[in-house]
């Protein structure tokens, strides 16, 4: 229903910056909303965990890991969600995946994820 294509990820040094990007493409009619969208990463040898999120009101909600140094926002009308993030240290390193929350006409929900992206910051 949904299909979630990630950029904006590479390497970079630490202290550097990137944007990821995560474009949600929709078959016009084919779904009733999106509604959270949000990042995920999964380092080596750990488990995925939530980077942040963000409502279609606007409320964010950060691991504490990255406040005050990435910042989510979307663009409703692109139906995308981007990651700004910024002081980025090697513990970012990992691949992130895009994740957002959906809804059908039956207003169930249902989620989608990206195929991933490498985020590698050098020390």
């Amino acid at each position: 229903q949904v299909q979630l294509v990630e950029s904006g990820g590479g390497l970079v040094q630490a202290g550097e910056s990137l944007r990821l990007s995560c474009a949600a493409s929709v078959a016009p009619g084919k779904i009733f909303s999106i509604n959270t969208m949000g990042w995920y990463r999964q380092a080596p040898g750990k488990e995925r965990e939530l980077v942040a999120r963000i409502t279609t009101g606007d409320t964010t909600n950060y691991a504490d890991s990255v406040k005050g140094r990435f910042t989510i926002s979307r663009d409703n009308a692109k139906n995308t969600v981007y990651l700004q993030m910024n002081s980025l240290k090697p513990e970012d390193t990992a691949v992130y995946y895009c994740n957002v929350n959906y809804r059908r006409y039956t207003n169930l929900p249902y989620d989608s994820w990206g195929q991933g992206t490498q985020v590698t910051v050098s020390s």
